[in-house]
């Protein structure tokens, strides 16, 4: 009952603006002012807002709320330890067994020649001048290389 004289009270309050506004010649503004205020009498005539009322004083819908909850916060913990985890437990057993069957890290290494150990090549100590040149020297033989 007293949510009903609440939901009156505010409903004649918004008709009230809306009057106001539409006297200022804001029609527009009044009309959607006018439409928001008719929604609380809307509910209590449908019987929502008693409807609300029942659920809101049942411990019983609080501990289904809980539950609810309770279940999102497990879902969500899942979803981040995966992330963090890598996956599945079948995923991850494939992710060991293909690191396993690896080709030896010294494969991908190029060789330079028959059986060769290659060497490091070596560098010289450059002056400011002589290191610009060689920038150049190189964009130019790009340049050259494309025929501009």
């Amino acid at each position: 009952m007293l949510a009903e004289t609440i939901c009156s009270a505010v409903s004649a309050a918004g008709l009230g603006i809306a009057a106001i506004t539409a006297y200022r010649k804001r029609f527009l503004a009044a009309t959607r002012i006018a439409a928001y205020a008719l929604v609380p009498v809307g509910l209590v005539m449908t019987g929502v807002v008693e409807w609300v009322s029942g659920i809101a004083l049942k411990p019983q819908v609080w501990a289904g709320f809980g539950v609810l909850a309770l279940s999102w916060v497990l879902f969500m913990t899942t979803r981040a330890v995966e992330r963090r985890g890598g996956g599945t437990r079948r995923e991850r057993r494939a992710a060991r067994a293909a690191g396993r069957e690896a080709v030896a890290p010294g494969a991908a290494a190029p060789s330079l020649g028959a059986g060769a150990p290659a060497a490091a090549p070596q560098r010289q100590p450059r002056s400011g001048a002589k290191a610009q040149g060689d920038d150049f020297s190189d964009i130019e033989a790009i340049l050259k290389k494309h025929g501009i």
